[in-house]
């Protein structure tokens, strides 16, 4: 044997616990009293050494088992004793096997635990109260979006995914870490885990906008006052003085079709922002946008006429908004004007003047001729005082966008109007889901600006797409920051317009199936302002009923192109043109695909044309007419004629080929047709009142005296809406 330490023995001396003098044990045995246990004194450890013959198979007398004791043992069995059985490495296998055994059954038990959902809040609640009470209330409130993934929710309960599928699955909802959850399944799984959830927009500014941006000092702003007003009251003729502009001739059918924002400023050097709605029901919807971002309401009613419905919109519209309201009475200068009328009428509808102690105030005015005019500009101004407006302008703006439309050569353009902060030339913002980088600004007369403070409106070129009319924007740091913001948006807006489009289609089958089918008006509506393609998409809306419906398949800004008539080819719809003008390739393509294209600068004629297209689409009303009736007299059975009716026409006229109805008692026993109808012996077309004839019914020999016949006839008629 060699000298390897450790192993045998050497002479460098023995090694505690493997070896001993040379030839004692290879590997395992040395001299007597070297390590109790592997061979050393007899009886130091029984069962592992000691005396001859006390273990069979670990050591003891010389030739007991080769390997295990002195050289020169003869060839046995490795691990065999005497009797030719097995050594005691059974025993040791059966013990390895029950330590297994006992791993198992802790991590099944383990395993169990972690799926129950009472050992999950129990670990929550260790967790937080570890990181103390003021922070178990806050991290109780759990703030999202709707749609987040299963991932991102885990990430937020600060938990593992497989947990949260774990809670889903008991739950009753299959789930993926992939999949995108609704609100209801959010707040049940939240609930698991011992969160309430506040749910937020897409829209709500991130909390990193306010971090980095200084306090500054709050400076008085410039009032936002919105103009309303029923149609031809002088809504645009009192802007259009204030601004000594005419704007008036431009518009179609005496109704401002777009939105407008200007700035005026008044000989003391104040300003004020007028915000133009327009005055027509239809804009009810960009209307009540208006008094959401709105300071002050203007509201005009004409002297010469009475309080009328959009008059009252406007009123609810500033009252939901809690915006105070100045009356301004116009058209004071004919001679109809019944001002005090008008006052009389306001108060009915809950804006009582200051002339009957109210809080309103009023001024009579005359938009054509100026009178009162500056008057009106004081109450405006002082009403302003009274709110205490103030903005900071030192942060990063924030504001609302007024209209959104497509110029040729200058592609989108959208009015903002700065309620917060000062938007400058560079800045990377964000509108509902489009982002942008401002590459120039405009104010309403077309001169350019570098920046734009608070209550200031601005056009902005450099959007990515077109935002809606009423969006907010913000200003983000960089346009990294404000493109990422922007496709988040993006993608929980598609995953809940595809949510509602799922339910709305599931619950037009139900209503189809249950109700019968539902006739449908398909329109495809192209406009040049954003704002108006809704007015008139609301509009034609409201005109379905149960039996036809108006569905937009699609609403955009901007001009008709081959694809409108394609998808409305494909869907068997309209197109509605709203100030847009589709080219010759696009008129042709229409041509071809029998696409119909039409075309309107005034949104009612639009609404009369597809309110008569409707009307066409209803079922006809059947009407039922009683043309005669005929009481039974006598009855007569003939062998060729069968059963003939004595009749005398009580009332009325009976003709040969109108329906009748025998009635017995009051019931209606039979209804069918007349088979014969004779007077004598002759064949007639027509029995008058007072006549005696013969009526043979086709098919019915049923009859009996007191009887009566009853001819009618249906009549159609066209129904409206």
């Amino acid at each position: 044997m060699g000298s390897r330490p450790g192993s045998s023995g050497s002479s460098s001396g023995p090694r505690p616990g493997f070896g001993g003098s040379p030839g004692s044990r290879p590997g395992f045995g040395g001299s007597p009293g070297s390590r109790p246990g592997f061979g050393g004194s007899p009886g130091a450890r029984p069962g592992f050494g000691g005396a001859p013959g006390s273990r069979p198979g670990f050591g003891g007398a010389p030739g007991s088992r080769p390997g295990f004791g002195a050289p020169g043992s003869g060839p046995r069995p490795a691990f065999s004793g005497p009797g030719g059985g097995r050594g005691p490495r059974r025993k040791d296998k059966k013990k390895k096997r029950t330590v297994d055994e006992k791993l198992v059954q802790e991590n099944v038990r383990k395993t169990l635990a972690s799926l129950d959902s009472s050992t999950l809040k129990r670990r929550h609640r260790r967790r937080d109260d570890e990181t103390g009470e003021v922070a178990l209330e806050e991290t109780k409130v759990l703030r999202t979006t709707e749609f987040i993934t299963l991932s991102e929710l885990a990430n937020l309960l600060q938990v593992k995914p497989q947990e949260v599928i774990t809670t889903c699955m008991r739950l009753g909802m299959l789930a993926t870490i992939n999949k995108r959850l609704d609100k209801d399944s959010i707040q049940a799984v939240a609930d698991e885990f011992g969160y309430t959830v506040e749910f937020t927009t897409e829209f709500e500014e991130p909390a990193a906008m306010t971090d980095d941006t200084p306090d500054g000092v709050l400076e008085t702003r410039a009032p936002v006052v919105t103009v309303m007003g029923h149609v031809d009251h002088g809504k645009t003729s009192l802007l259009d003085h204030i601004r000594k502009t005419n704007v008036i001739a431009g518009e179609s059918g005496g109704i401002t079709q777009h939105i407008g924002a200007y700035d005026v400023v008044l000989p003391s050097g104040r300003k004020i922002c007028f915000l133009d709605t327009p005055g027509h029901e239809a804009f009810t919807a960009m209307r009540a946008r208006g008094a959401q971002v709105t300071d002050v309401v203007v509201l005009v009613v004409a002297a010469d006429d009475r309080v009328m419905p959009q008059t009252v919109e406007a009123i609810d519209h500033a009252k939901a908004a809690n915006v105070p309201i100045v009356v301004a009475v116009n058209k004071i200068d004919l001679p109809g004007a019944r001002p005090d009328l008008v006052r009389q009428e306001l108060a009915s509808h809950g804006v009582v003047v200051e002339e009957y102690g109210g809080k309103t105030v009023a001024v009579d005015i005359s938009a054509k001729k100026g009178t009162n005019v500056d008057r009106l500009l004081e109450l405006i101004l002082l009403s302003s005082d009274l709110l205490d407006l103030k903005a900071d302008p030192h942060r990063r703006a924030k504001g609302v966008v007024i209209e959104a439309r497509v110029e040729q050569g200058r592609g989108i353009v959208a009015s903002l109007l700065v309620q917060t902060g000062t938007l400058n030339a560079g800045d990377a913002f964000v509108a509902g889901h489009h982002h942008g980088r401002v590459r120039a600004m405009f104010d309403e007369r077309g001169h350019q600006k570098k920046s734009a403070g608070p209550s200031t409106p601005v056009e902005v070129l450099g959007w990515s797409g077109t935002p809606a009319a009423g969006d907010p924007f913000m200003v983000f740091a960089d346009e990294r920051e404000a493109r990422e913001v922007a496709t988040k948006r993006g993608a929980l807006m598609r995953e809940q317009e595809f949510r509602a489009a799922k339910s709305i289609s599931l619950s037009e089958i139900y209503s189809q199936i249950s109700q019968g089918e539902v006739n449908e008006l398909k329109m495809l509506i192209k406009g040049d302002v954003d704002g108006s393609v809704e007015a008139l998409s609301e509009s034609l809306t409201k005109l379905s009923t149960s039996e036809v419906a108006v569905r937009v398949i699609r609403q955009a800004v901007g001009q008709i192109t081959e694809s409108d008539v394609l998808l409305a080819s494909a869907s068997g719809a309209i197109i509605v043109g709203f100030h847009v003008r589709p080219d010759s390739k696009v008129r042709e393509l229409a041509g071809r695909e029998k696409v119909e294209i039409r075309l309107y600068d005034i949104i009612y004629k639009a609404v009369e044309d597809v309110k008569q297209a409707l009307e066409g689409m209803l079922k006809p009303e059947e009407r039922e007419v009683i043309l005669g009736a005929a009481e039974v007299r006598d009855v007569f059975k003939l062998s060729k004629s069968g059963t003939i009716a004595g009749c005398m026409i009580t009332n009325g006229n009976f003709p040969r080929t109108s329906k009748v109805r025998l009635m017995r008692d009051g019931l209606t026993v039979w209804t069918g047709r007349i088979g014969s109808l004779r007077r004598f012996k002759d064949d007639v077309k027509e029995v008058a009142a007072g006549f005696e004839c013969g009526i043979g019914l086709d098919g019915m020999n049923d009859l009996k005296v007191g009887d009566v016949i009853e001819a009618f006839t249906i009549e159609t008629l066209a129904r409206t809406l």
